[in-house]
């Protein structure tokens, strides 16, 4: 497991992330949700005493355990389901911060579960989130989230908790004397490649590869963003396009587990921004109802491609944080069905509203599903001046 100074270097890094998500500073007074799960509590001690150290308020909440979630799933009925604490919409409408250490017990125990009442749950939750984002928007709030290395993630992953512990230690580089001190390094790095991307005047991106012919339009006002802190570690850059232009196929050959289950070699087929046909070799029958969630959960609401260089991820993790974020060979691309991210609007913030939102197609949905594809790729740019641009290939930026 993680030594002290390693637990200390991580709380480090995760106060960056949150400071760095924010715009604006936080301030004395400030309320931050702290959610954690049970196996992550030592870093959550460390990171409670720093808030409070920090003069701001922090509010812990610790996630149900794995029976809890089990019994939940499996005996709550419909209003159960939709139940939300009296307590959550003024917390939320308040939270200046909210840091989540991940740290799954299991990553399969809902197998058995009926995928529609796993859908009834998150469709209730959806005003909460949309809350945080609101106040993103405005500037008012910021998030980070992290793992925390589990014996059943390392089993998931094949590795000892040893070896997926020190995977954890340097791909959040806390084998470094300074780890924030080198994220800002990739922080500045890859903000020159950000300001090249969004110079572009994309009509659309071209991604292929082995098992990928995919167009991908960014539509009006958009930009590329990534390594603003919400994640640790992240080395992605995305942005949420417009979904009515996604045309052709993708195949995800990372496996995925989401909400208790195994999905494995999911491929989808769009037409005029739809999905219109969708088969997964493991986890079938849960990938097509996770898609049946509500309209958006069929389009494209994020393309992201990670650069190797920055990236010191080289071990399928089975979970989405860091496998979204692999570096290894050739980099990877992901996309997410579902939910947009508004903050890839280049505009002005505090203009966008649902009509906006709706008119520029940033997709709107309970469901944010990564998938993820490592194979060797090009990804070109076909401009609005009609020439061809190759920005992405050997997993690395052209730039």
């Amino acid at each position: 497991m993680m030594t002290k100074e390693q637990l200390e270097k991580y709380a480090d890094v995760l106060l960056w992330g949150l400071k760095t998500a924010r715009v604006k500073p936080l301030k004395k007074g400030s309320l931050v949700l702290l959610q954690y799960d049970l196996s992550a509590l030592e870093l959550a001690e460390i990171l409670f005493e720093r808030l409070l150290d920090l003069g701001v308020n922090p509010i812990q909440r610790m996630g149900m355990t794995v029976n809890m979630e089990k019994c939940f799933y499996e005996k709550a009925d419909d209003r159960q389901l939709s139940f939300l604490s009296p307590g959550d919409r003024p917390t939320y409408e308040k939270l200046d911060g909210r840091i989540f250490l991940r740290a799954p017990a299991s990553l399969t125990h809902l197998g058995g579960v009926d995928p529609r009442k796993i859908a009834r749950a998150m469709v209730a939750r959806k005003p909460l989130r949309e809350l945080m984002e609101e106040r993103e928007q405005k500037g008012l709030h910021g998030w980070t989230l992290c793992l925390f290395p589990t014996k059943e993630l390392a089993s998931q992953a094949k590795l000892s908790l040893d070896e997926y512990t020190n995977q954890v230690i340097r791909a959040c580089y806390l084998d470094k004397i300074d780890p924030v001190g080198e994220w800002k390094r990739i922080y500045r790095e890859v903000g020159k490649i950000k300001k090249w991307l969004n110079a572009l005047p994309v009509k659309y991106f071209h991604v292929e590869a082995e098992h990928i012919d995919l167009r991908i339009t960014p539509g009006e006002s958009r930009k590329w963003i990534g390594i603003s802190g919400h994640n640790i570690p992240s080395f992605e850059l995305f942005m949420s396009p417009d979904w009515h232009g996604t045309e052709g196929t993708f195949y995800a050959n990372q496996p995925s587990y989401r909400s208790g289950n195994y999905v494995e070699g999911v491929r989808l087929v769009f037409e005029k921004g739809n999905v219109v046909e969708v088969q997964a070799d493991k986890g079938d029958e849960f990938t097509k109802k996770q898609l049946d969630m509500d309209p958006g959960a069929k389009r494209v609401g994020e393309f992201s491609l990670t650069d190797r260089r920055f990236s010191r991820i080289d071990r399928f993790m089975a979970d989405t944080l860091f496998d979204e974020n692999y570096g290894g060979e050739y980099g990877n691309t992901h996309i997410a069905l579902g939910a947009s991210y508004t903050d890839t609007f280049s505009g002005d913030m505090s203009t966008m509203n649902k009509a906006l939102k709706k008119k520029l197609g940033f997709n709107d949905s309970a469901l944010h599903w990564d998938l993820v594809n490592t194979e060797k790729k090009t990804v070109t740019a076909i401009l609005k001046t009609g020439k061809r641009l190759v920005i992405y290939d050997d997993g690395k930026f052209c730039r």
